[in-house]
């Protein structure tokens, strides 16, 4: 399990991470969501050890990372697939991992085999990997230790259609196995297909956590007026959340938050209702809205 609790950290002025707390339950997938820049890859990388926190603990079985024995054998971590050695060969890598872990050298063919590095590829040097090779080696070097807990930072990224299904097959097997999974991804519907659990973290504070049905069942509502501008301010003004998308405004609000704030505002409605099968996304734009820094709207465009 991992818990962090009231995890904060700062660079000079900039708070990367501001109170942040959450658990990673055993036997399930965290998928850990938010913009670029939100501070996601930090709070990663306060898990592992890599950056001292400003406050607060971060800790995995009740242990802070720096203090677990042998911790790659507990630990499998993905933050950086291009961080690789690039002289040496894929098998090199998985070989040296092994060694630093007391591991037998065939370990090194199994988790080859399990990525499906083949042995051609695993003499070939690391810098003429593809992306996708190099997540495939990372992923193996991450699970060299048979741990319990899995931390991945955008493991998807450079593989293709058929690499994502793998790699999704691998990851819900090892959490029905019990392991725990914390993956970082802006792959936003590989995260809604494997995820249990979500959080999702904007300018470095947690903005909503709970399990994938929970969150997407209240994903909010559909709502299209002609004069989108009045009914923008009409729902800021009751203190509700507004997002701008080609045809429509969607909000976490509910319809009849949504409804109520237009007529106050005197705002005629042509379409109000719950978004129905907005999936992750939508409910990804409406919680960071705030965060987002390319945002379309009609004026922008015509513009």
């Amino acid at each position: 399990m991992i818990e962090v609790k009231n995890l904060s950290k700062s660079y000079g002025d900039f708070r990367a991470v501001d109170d942040v707390s959450f658990v990673c339950q055993p036997g399930r997938v965290t998928g850990f969501l938010g913009p670029n820049g939100a501070g996601k890859s930090t709070a990663m990388r306060m898990i592992t050890g890599l950056t001292r926190p400003s406050a607060g603990t971060a800790t995995i079985g009740g242990v802070a990372y720096a203090d677990i024995p042998n911790p790659a054998s507990q630990v499998g971590v993905l933050l950086d697939a291009s961080a690789q050695h690039g002289g040496r060969t894929g098998r090199e890598v998985l070989t040296i991992g092994a060694i630093t872990m007391g591991l037998p050298s065939e370990r090194v063919d199994e988790m080859l085999a399990l990525v499906g590095l083949t042995p051609k590829e695993s003499k070939r040097r690391v810098r003429n990997y593809s992306l996708g090779m190099r997540q495939r080696l990372g992923i193996a070097h991450a699970l060299l230790g048979d741990p319990q807990v899995l931390i991945l930072d955008e493991p998807a990224n450079g593989l293709d259609p058929a690499g994502i299904h793998w790699m999704r097959q691998l990851l819900r097997e090892y959490a029905n196995r019990g392991g725990t999974v914390m993956l970082s991804s802006h792959l936003l519907h590989e995260i809604q297909i494997i995820a249990d659990d979500l959080i999702v973290i904007g300018h470095g504070r947690i903005v909503s956590r709970g399990t994938k049905d929970e969150l997407l069942t209240t994903a909010g509502t559909r709502v299209v007026a002609r004069d989108r501008v009045a009914l923008v301010q009409a729902l800021k003004t009751a203190g509700l959340d507004a997002v701008e998308a080609s045809d429509a405004i969607t909000s976490t609000a509910t319809p009849e938050q949504v409804g109520l704030a237009a007529a106050a505002a005197g705002v005629p409605l042509i379409e109000l209702r719950q978004a129905e099968g907005a999936g992750l996304e939508a409910m990804f734009l409406q919680l960071t809205a705030e965060d987002q820094r390319d945002v379309i709207t009609t004026e922008g465009a015509q513009a």
